[in-house]
């Protein structure tokens, strides 16, 4: 499914809500916090093309500390799961992390959801530790992944 990806904006905040509601997996933050987020530029958008404007399908929030990027949340509509949505957010975060010269993504997952765990190793994330217990309703593990990115090689000539 084609998904055009773009800076999610107030008026995606129902949207936003709606999607986070129906996913088990999915952080439940407030209206406020989605604001908040929104507000702070780091929240992605999908919408499927050709679709009418503000149809939001999926959407990713971010954090950045220093070099240092995290996924916060990242949660597709159940009616578009399986349609390449995940991975087309996934891809333009990698993308603005690698332009911004992070050197890390990380993110934290809930044990049991191996789709979503499916498509980080599918990038290359590797798992690096466990929060015994983090989730509750149900109590389970949060996994820790982290992707290395390559900084740029810089080469020096000398003029000797």
């Amino acid at each position: 499914m084609p998904v055009k990806i773009r800076s999610a904006v107030l008026a995606d905040v129902p949207a936003l809500l709606t999607i986070d509601r129906e996913s088990v997996s999915a952080a439940h933050w407030t209206n406020e916090q989605y604001e908040q987020r929104v507000s702070e530029a780091s929240v992605l958008v999908a919408e499927e093309e050709g679709e009418e404007e503000n149809d939001v399908c999926g959407f990713v929030c971010t954090r950045v500390v220093a070099d240092q990027w995290e996924i916060e949340n990242i949660v597709v509509a159940e009616t578009k799961r399986r349609r390449g949505v995940a991975d087309a957010l996934l891809q333009d975060v990698l993308s603005g992390a690698r332009d911004h010269a992070a050197t890390s993504v990380w993110l934290e997952v809930r044990e049991s959801n191996d789709p979503a765990r499916r498509l980080y190793e599918k990038y290359s994330f590797r798992e690096s530790g466990r929060r015994r217990g983090y989730y509750q309703n149900p109590l389970e593990d949060a996994v820790l992944y982290e992707l290395q990115l390559s900084r740029p090689q810089v080469t020096i000539k000398s003029s000797c």
